[in-house]
């Protein structure tokens, strides 16, 4: 009855209710991310554009009773909604992302509760409203509000003394200006929504208290403690990471999990759709339930009890989070999991495209190379600093000589697979003239050569300052600016060989080049192995083999590939034969050793991946990441840590002006870490590396009125 009273499915927006007697209470939308530790509380998320979200959320001093009534209500809600949401357990303390987006990247833990009798405050009546909040957290700050007393200070913390009509962030001796800035930002939210902008934000540093202040906490101690540990969950990235898949039926009479999986990353199509699915993200402590879209209806309606019959059954903690989700409303994290998922808004040709449930994308800007200086989202969105008309020089990385040697101008674009190369890219932004470092990378160079041309790159970084951009890029995974700087010419990469004199080997009796086409329309041959597997539907490929050269072209190539193909086959040499696809003659699958399967999905290219930005730490040891929450903005880039914005095709490591100088010193090692456990199988996508206050225009066109000054003046 609580649904049809107090909602409408199609009513967008946050939706917050607390749990009082087996009922839900709306709570009003100025009190919304204020949780009281002895409640529980079903909030909902309605969007448009993306499948309804739903989270119970269990305060640490809430009852049994509350806990179970919130897991009751939840999948009512679910019910009532068709089975649809997805669906989130939330513990305090222990809150995805996901949910704390919805509050702005904080929120606020209060004493009490339904059960001791707490009752709310008239929004209008803050007299005698004497509190104070300990915040704690970086990627989310968590204001718990704690004993009105100076013994629940320290020095390392910042926390809110809030007096009703006047709000204090006070910040502690020992804490930085990231955590000065974050209180700032949680007081501003106090009085806003809590207020409604009748009260005064003041700042404060240790030592400084008002004659306000000391009336009502008392004399403050000549010494404050130093600080105490962040409870906050600490999970490695590779712990994060770790996951096994389930196949969950019913088969027998009674729930059974059989494992399909021990480790991902997992294949899409091992999700029958006929069946649910859990994915154990053990290491992490949540669980995954995927809901076939064929399944039988007494699999889909029991996930929840599957899921908790799992908890139980692997003997794992009472608060072990689940995100349970029907297909087509998978969660990111979840998709996380499998290598190269596709969404059905992402293929054509494969049945009827699905829109409802996907994760909300960003819709991709076309190149336009007049407008790079103008449009800073299109920028980011195709990593281009500019048209590539800068000065280009290069050098191939020379083991013997423990150097490099600079590549005659004559063979710049040719890249060899058995070689390491530098190349320097200086051009002008915004008045200044900036530099890039690609350090390329073949795969069938020599670790030797490997770590040489990474020592090599720091040395040129050093030449200039250190004030270079620095990119790492794998063999055939070049980004569309390094591709755009080879200009009436064809980036071509070899699949191995040297460029060095008197190095080269002789080519194979089959060569198979693939012809790739930018988001930018920049074209490189990459030369990959001849066989029928390598061949892609979406592009054009040139074989050459005895007898002359084919250019195949693949359903959903583009002109501009053709084109492109044409220019290799004639400096390639030889006889030209053009074939499409589907119409090859035998001797073609012959050269190729015999036709295979081969990628014949036609991918659509108008959607980016939305970007992620990361705090790292790898001070215990262990690669600890924190997602930052929230839309993405300048002031989340913590000067004194190290950052990485994962843009899904490229890596960029940001390095704070504070960070410490073991993690400056080993922030590839940050990145490499990053990549090796990524749980999607992603590897040998580019680390674009530089220091704070060196950003390019592909970095900081992800963020929204990027300001280059931000940082001049200390909070």
């Amino acid at each position: 009855d609580w649904i049809h009273s107090n909602f409408s499915a199609k009513t967008p927006g946050l939706h917050v209710w607390r749990v009082v007697k087996m009922n839900l209470n709306l709570v009003p939308k100025d009190d919304h991310g204020n949780f009281f530790t002895g409640d529980a509380y079903l909030v909902m998320y309605n969007s448009a554009k993306s499948t309804p979200a739903i989270h119970s959320w269990v305060g640490s001093e809430a009852t049994q009773d509350e806990s179970g009534a919130v897991a009751i209500l939840m999948v009512q809600m679910d019910n009532h909604l068709g089975g649809g949401p997805r669906q989130y357990t939330e513990f305090q303390n222990d809150e995805s992302n996901t949910f704390l987006k919805y509050f702005g990247g904080s929120i606020k833990y209060k004493k009490g509760g339904v059960a001791s009798g707490f009752k709310d405050v008239d929004v209008n009546d803050f007299e005698d409203v004497k509190r104070v909040m300990h915040l704690k957290g970086r990627s989310c700050v968590r204001a718990t509000e704690v004993n009105f007393s100076w013994d629940s200070f320290n020095s390392g913390d910042c926390f809110i003394i809030d007096l009703g009509k006047d709000i204090y962030h006070w910040s502690g001796s020992k804490s930085n200006s990231f955590e000065k800035l974050k209180s700032k930002v949680v007081a501003k939210d106090i009085c806003d929504s809590e207020r409604r902008g009748r009260a005064t934000v003041h700042s404060i540093d240790e030592g400084q208290e008002p004659k306000e202040v000391l009336d009502v906490l008392g004399p403050k101690p000549d010494v404050l403690p130093e600080g105490c540990p962040d409870t906050t969950p600490q999970v490695s990235r590779k712990a994060k990471c770790e996951a096994s898949l389930y196949m969950i039926s019913d088969a027998a009479g009674s729930m059974k999990a059989t494992l399909v999986a021990e480790k991902a990353p997992f294949k899409q199509d091992m999700l029958n759709p006929n069946e649910c699915y859990i994915v154990d993200n053990k290491g992490n402590h949540k669980i995954f339930v995927w809901k076939g879209p064929k399944a039988n209806n007494d699999e889909r309606n029991a996930a929840n009890t599957a899921a908790d019959k799992f908890i139980k059954d692997h003997d794992y903690p009472g608060k072990t989070k689940k995100v349970i989700m029907a297909a087509g409303a998978e969660d990111t994290l979840f998709k996380e999991f499998f290598f190269n998922w596709m969404d059905k808004g992402e293929t054509v040709g494969l049945g009827k495209t699905n829109t409802r449930g996907t994760i909300a994308k960003v819709p991709k800007v076309p190149f336009d190379a007049s407008s790079l200086h103008e449009n800073k989202t299109m920028t980011a969105q195709h990593g281009m600093v500019d048209d590539g008309s800068g000065k280009v020089e290069i050098w191939r990385v020379d083991h013997s000589s423990s150097d490099k040697v600079a590549v005659d101008p004559s063979k710049y674009g040719h890249f060899y697979g058995g070689d390491c190369y530098l190349i320097k890219y200086s051009y002008k932004s915004g008045g200044r003239l900036m530099h890039i470092i690609y350090n390329w990378q073949g795969n069938k160079c020599s670790v030797a050569e490997r770590t040489l041309c990474a020592h090599l790159t720091v040395q040129l970084d050093d030449s200039m300052g250190g004030a270079a951009t620095q990119v790492r890029v794998t063999q055939g995974e070049e980004p569309a600016h390094l591709v755009s700087l080879f200009k009436g010419k064809l980036m071509v990469v070899y699949l191995g060989g040297s460029s060095r004199s008197g190095g080269q080997t002789a080519p194979g009796d089959v060569q198979l080049f693939h012809i790739r086409l930018s988001s930018t329309n920049a074209t490189r041959a990459v030369e990959v192995e001849p066989t029928a597997a390598a061949l892609n539907t979406n592009d054009a490929f040139v074989l050459k083999k005895s007898g002359g050269l084919v250019i195949w072209k693949g359903e959903g190539a583009a002109d501009e590939e053709m084109e492109s193909a044409k220019f290799l086959a004639k400096t390639l040499g030889g006889s030209v034969t053009e074939v499409k696809e589907k119409s090859e003659p035998d001797s073609f699958w012959a050269a190729l050793g015999g036709k295979t399967e081969y990628q014949t999905s036609k991918m659509l290219k108008n959607v980016v991946k939305p970007p992620r930005l990361f705090e790292c730490s790898n001070k215990t040891g262990r690669l600890i990441v924190s997602e930052m929450v929230g839309e993405l903005t300048q002031l989340d880039l913590a000067t004194d840590e190290i950052m990485i914005l994962d843009t899904w095709d490229q890596i960029f490591v940001w390095i704070g002006g504070d960070a410490n100088e073991e993690e400056k010193t080993g922030v590839q090692k940050i990145a490499q870490e990053y990549i090796d456990t990524d749980p999607s199988g992603r590897r040998g996508i580019p680390i674009v590396t530089f220091k704070q206050g060196q950003e390019p225009p592909s970095f900081t066109g992800w963020f929204q009125a990027w300001d280059p000054n931000a940082w001049d003046s200390k909070v």
